[in-house]
């Protein structure tokens, strides 16, 4: 990633977002398992986002939704829950001032991980750039450098974004139907359920 002033972000001995030396864990994306999307306002209550700026990520291409796109007048946008808890960082990011290409570019290293890596992982920003870690030495290393000022643990997104979901509407992929308080885990356990009997 490079810094807001157009310089080469990151420091030696650690690591920008989508470089060594902390090794990316599968770091191809698993395969779509999401059985349930969630409409714009939907993922804009969950996320703590207004409408006006889904919109403008979506168009620009920042966060589109990976379950549906709008294809037009009359049709719905939908996204994942991985979508919703991507929208919900890049906030974060933004509210603390990380430039926005930046920000771009832990969007594209989020999107090629895989889940348990995200529930794993922690972002840290000296404002200039992201850098990733997955484990408390890493954090500790980094702020012993003096580098890091904030960081965004995933985990805790994922779960403020799943209780915020349980309470929304979501709605399913192949059949339409609108579901209230579903929870996207729930539906993956009930579906693993019924194929275990």
């Amino acid at each position: 990633m490079s810094s807001g002033d157009g310089t080469a972000g990151g420091l030696p001995g650690r690591s920008p977002v989508g470089s060594g030396p902390y090794p990316l864990h599968g770091s191809a994306a698993e395969p779509a398992t999401d059985v349930i999307g969630y409409r714009g306002p939907t993922a804009c209550a969950a996320a703590g986002i207004t409408y006006r700026q889904l919109d403008y990520w979506a168009r620009t291409g920042l966060v589109e939704p990976s379950v549906r796109p709008a294809y037009g007048s009359g049709t719905q946008r939908l996204y994942s829950f991985r979508d919703v808890v991507v929208l919900k960082i890049v906030k974060r990011f933004l509210d603390t001032g990380v430039a926005l290409q930046n920000i771009r570019a832990a969007v594209q290293h989020l999107r090629g991980r895989g889940l348990r890596d995200l529930e794993r992982m922690t972002l840290m920003s000296d404002g200039a750039t992201v850098y990733e870690c997955s484990s408390p030495d890493e954090v500790v290393d980094l702020l012993q450098g003096g580098q890091g000022i904030f960081g965004i643990a995933v985990g805790v997104v994922w779960r403020d974004v799943e209780t915020a979901l349980s309470q929304l509407h979501g709605e399913r992929v192949d059949t339409g139907e609108t579901l209230v308080g579903q929870n996207p885990t729930d539906e993956l356990a009930r579906r693993r359920r019924d194929r275990a009997v």
